[in-house]
């Protein structure tokens, strides 16, 4: 649990050959400036360590198949390689080109591996500062785990990256005058299950990935609901609970340290949040966490992107 703070400003960021037919844009942004000091938890003693970000901005949506299907086709000929090609959501064909129906659900069963160098990559074809490297060389091939166990992440890059733990979670249960419980669903106005189900699908109302961004919206299988049509949280932020598990930078700890902004400077399993559709991860709570190998990869693991916002 954790966060703290204040502005939210909407930025829409469209590259042409990243935008989606229609209304809907796979890449929105919300951006944190001001006021990011926070202590961790439900602001109270249980948690005690302090957090100051540095202004920050994240997608609205988890990253779609779409998207991460063009961008990955891009930049395999720009000589990036992805040890796993995707999928849309929870039963797409891995590595299929996208359809109508498919192609806002969100990406999974890729690793967390495969995430940053997509990153990187996206971040290559817009013209942005690639934020992964080792020894200086830009990160390009996700099946060199060793090298991306080792990676630094450039947090003065302009280029896309993973959220920190800490920008996930502040993120995640910023409201308009400070902090929502991190013992609630991110967007819950009401500590009551029923009412936060209209923030989140999880096992308990949706048995598989929803299109994203529709969160709230009853499933009608004869009328796909728009992308973004749902309900966000208190950031305009949508499925920060549910859905997918999205990943993060940090590698996990169980301790907290103050100002320790980018977790732990090693370990065995890198840090996942939110929860997901799949019953084996139940716990979708603002403030709950979970870890695995950065070489698994599921059907309910996806991920949502950042970049550091100059002060």
């Amino acid at each position: 649990m954790k966060r703290k703070s204040l502005v939210i400003v909407s930025l829409l960021l469209a590259a042409q050959c990243l935008m989606f037919a229609g209304e809907f844009k796979s890449l929105s942004f919300v951006s944190f400036k001001n006021g990011l000091f926070y202590k961790i938890g439900d602001l109270t003693e249980a948690y005690p360590a302090k957090r100051e970000l540095k202004p920050f901005a994240m997608n609205k949506f988890e990253t779609t198949y779409e998207l991460w299907y063009k961008t990955r086709v891009k930049a395999e000929k720009l000589g990036y390689n992805f040890e796993n090609p995707g999928q849309a959501g929870t039963f797409g064909k891995r590595g299929a080109e996208p359809a109508e129906e498919n192609e806002n659900q969100p990406v999974t069963t890729i690793s967390w591996y495969d995430a940053i160098v997509w990153c990187n990559a996206l971040s290559e074809i817009n013209g942005r500062t690639p934020c992964y490297t080792f020894r200086g060389e830009v990160l390009r091939d996700s099946s060199d785990t060793a090298i991306c166990d080792l990676c630094e992440c450039n947090f003065n890059a302009n280029g896309f990256r993973l959220p920190t733990e800490a920008e996930w979670e502040f993120a995640a249960r910023r409201t308009k005058n400070g902090m929502q419980s991190g013992a609630c669903v991110s967007g819950q106005k009401e500590n009551i299950s029923e009412e936060g189900l209209l923030f989140a699908w999880t096992s308990e109302n949706a048995k598989r990935t929803r299109i994203v961004g529709t969160a709230g919206i009853p499933f009608d299988p004869n009328n796909v609901a728009e992308a973004g049509t749902g309900n966000h949280n208190f950031a305009g932020l949508y499925d920060m609970s549910g859905n997918v598990m999205e990943y993060c930078w940090d590698w996990f700890g169980t301790e907290y340290k103050d100002n320790e902004v980018y977790g732990p400077a090693s370990g065995y399993e890198r840090v996942s949040r939110g929860g997901s559709v799949s019953r084996f991860t139940p716990y979708y709570f603002a403030g709950d966490r979970y870890s695995y190998d950065p070489n698994e990869y599921y059907n309910f693991f996806g991920f949502r992107l950042c970049y550091s916002v100059s002060e």
